[in-house]
Order: C-alpha cells, then structure tokens, then sequence
C-alpha cells in the first residue's frame, strides 16, 4: 500500500512539471510570438488578442467543458484521468509569469514546438491529459470511428486559423509549422529515446568465428536455425541488440573475422527487460 501510494504521489508529480514544460511554452514563447498553434491554449492565446482576454480563464473555460463532454460522453476513468490535469493547466497558466525569450519569431516557434511537444509526450507517458481539445477525438473515435490524430489535426487547423485575424497569413504560417514540429518531436519521444539496433548476422563457413569474436568482446546473443530458400541448406543466424554508437563497430569487427558475412540491421526504439542469451 505504501509503495502504491508512493507511486501515485510520483505520478502526480510528473503530470504537475509536464504540464508546467507545456506552460512554459506558451507564457514563454507562443504567446510573446502571438502564434495561436491549436488546442485549448491557442485558442486562449487568440481570445487575449481580440478581447485582452486572460489566458489562464480561457483555458479554465475550455477545459470545463471538455470534463463535462467527457463525463456525459466517455467512461468514468476516462473523466478522471482528464480532470486534474485540466484543473492544473490554468493554474499554472496563470501563475506562471509571462515574457518574451526570443525575439525572433520563427526560432521562438521551433522552441516553443519542442517545449510543447516534450510536456505532452510525458503527459502520455504516465497516461494523462492536460484535457482541452483531446477530448472531443475520444469521443469521435468512440461513436464514429475517427483516428483521433486526424480529428485533432483538424481541431488544431481550424483553431490555427485564427492566427488569420489576430496577426496575419506570416502567424498561420508559424502556426502550422509549429503543429509539424511538436507532431514530429512527439512521435520521437513516444517511440522511445532508448533507440537500439537489432542486427542479424549469418556466415556461409565461419558462424562459429563470430560467435567467439561476439562472446570475446561481451556482446550477448541469440542462435536461430534458418533456412536457405533457394538452396534448403540449414545454418544458423544470431541476432545481436546493441546501441546504435556500437553498430559500425560490430559491423567493422565481424568483416575482420568474415569479410563476406551476410549482415542485416532493423532499428527498434526500445528493448526492455534482461538479456536473452
């Protein structure tokens, strides 16, 4: 009970500096850019333009009624999962204080992107939401079978739009950029930093060479019996994970041992667990 509650408290800690990267992003350097780029906080980013609007209060605003669409729409643990991180978001917003870093405003945007994507990514990872327009593709995933990345991608263009009355074609433009940045940083992080390489190794007269030369140099691997589609002869095939700062290394050692050894290579974002030897 006590490792369980020590669990949750560290869950709630990292849902809390995940979402103030995200608030960082915004107070820092979307909202001094006056780049709208999407969600319940862009969409907050354009009402202080047009009406001097507090951002912090919109995103309140939002976000209640994204926890009211959830509670009526979705299952319960869906709602709460939303609920406190919706709550936290605005409060952050506003006590965070607000200024601009970069006066440029394209390199403000990238930063920003990454800022952004970086908080969301570790939202997802302990499976969480800073709520906002992520509810409204649950529930056409739900009822209508929507991808929830096409329904956002298009909640957040429409949102971007915007940028079209508060500042211009230049801030849409920033804008949509900015949206292919946090997609394109978010995907990498979700997918794993623990990028490895899994290497396929296989000999016509010299397998037992390399094994020695991988056992030799510490490097753990697994033996599989395969099969010669065009000539039926067996042999044997071993499978290496390794980092992808080992990869040339291995390649380079095993072409000592076996300069026409039949080498192929996947990359894979993560490996967990022990070695399989």
């Amino acid at each position: 009970m006590r490792l369980l509650k020590k669990f949750q408290v560290m869950r709630y800690l990292t849902i809390v500096v995940a979402l103030e990267i995200v608030v960082i992003s915004i107070n820092f350097f979307y909202a001094p850019a006056k780049v709208a780029a999407g969600g319940a906080t862009g969409f907050a980013i354009l009402m202080n333009e047009i009406t001097g609007l507090d951002r912090a209060i919109t995103v309140l605003v939002v976000n209640l009624l994204m926890i009211v669409l959830a509670a009526v729409f979705l299952d319960w643990g869906t709602t709460a999962r939303i609920t406190f991180g919706s709550l936290i978001l605005p409060v952050l917003l506003k006590v965070t204080p607000s200024f601009q870093v970069l006066s440029d405003r394209t390199f403000a945007v990238l930063v920003g992107g990454t800022i952004f994507a970086v908080g969301v990514a570790i939202l997802y990872r302990v499976d969480a939401s800073s709520g906002g327009t992520a509810v409204p593709p649950m529930i056409l995933k739900k009822y209508f079978r929507i991808a929830p990345a096409l329904s956002l991608l298009v909640i957040d263009t429409v949102v971007s739009l915007g940028n079209l009355l508060t500042d211009g074609l230049e801030a849409l433009i920033l804008a949509l950029f900015s949206l292919m940045i946090t997609a394109f940083v978010m995907n990498y992080i979700e997918t794993g930093l623990d990028r490895r390489k899994m290497v396929y190794i296989t000999s016509n007269t010299q397998v037992e060479d390399i094994k020695k030369y991988l056992t030799r140099n510490d490097i753990s691997y697994t033996m599989m019996d395969v099969r010669g589609g065009y000539t039926g002869d067996a042999r044997e095939m071993l499978m290496v994970i390794l980092d992808n700062q080992e990869y040339n290394r291995l390649v380079r050692g095993i072409h000592v041992v076996d300069p026409k050894a039949f080498i192929f290579a996947y990359d894979i974002s993560e490996a967990h667990g022990g070695t399989f030897i």
